[in-house]
């Protein structure tokens, strides 16, 4: 029976561990706050669009993304980095454009980059461009201060069509 007693005795030990045990918890809630503090600073990995990969459809995001495939469609992104097998055939809009491939369309970005492999078709509209001895570019080379705004430069034509309104002014002398 001693020994029994002595079986019981542990039993008792095992409680402290119980009040214990829920103390565990208490510290796991702040390393929980903590990885959730940690996490939004974490800057999500490029999504990868794969060499085999044919889209056909606009894309929208404010990460970054990278293309190895073919695109037929409008890209907009944070960071875009054109790879030297993709094809894009579209409006490309980023913060931050690298072109390795090729791209038929336009192209805005604040910073555009043209590597030595790249072959544009089309107008880049940007606040800041490069573009390496090898690049093949045909189109036109505009600056502007906010290039991602399209709207920007549309608006300009109607005030220009309001103009015309004191047409009816001649009319008046008639």
């Amino acid at each position: 029976m001693f020994s029994k007693s002595k079986i019981n005795e542990p039993g008792p030990s095992a409680d402290s561990p119980s009040p214990a045990t829920p103390a565990a918890p208490a510290p796991a809630a702040p390393k929980a706050s903590e990885f959730k503090a940690s996490a939004p600073k974490a800057k999500p990995p490029a999504s990868l669009l794969s060499a085999d990969l044919h889209v056909t459809g606009n894309m929208k995001t404010t990460g970054d993304i990278q293309v190895e495939g073919t695109v037929e469609g409008d890209i907009r992104a944070h960071l875009l980095t054109i790879g030297e097998s993709a094809t894009i055939k579209g409006e490309v809009i980023a913060d931050d454009v690298v072109i390795n491939g090729r791209i038929v369309g336009r192209v805005r970005g604040l910073k555009v980059r043209l590597t030595s492999t790249a072959r544009v078709e089309g107008d880049i509209i940007h606040k800041t461009i490069a573009i390496e001895s090898g690049a093949h570019f045909e189109g036109s080379v505009q600056r502007q201060d906010d290039p991602l705004n399209a709207g920007g430069s549309k608006p300009k034509p109607q005030p220009a069509a309001h103009q015309p309104a004191p047409a009816p002014a001649p009319a008046a002398k008639g």
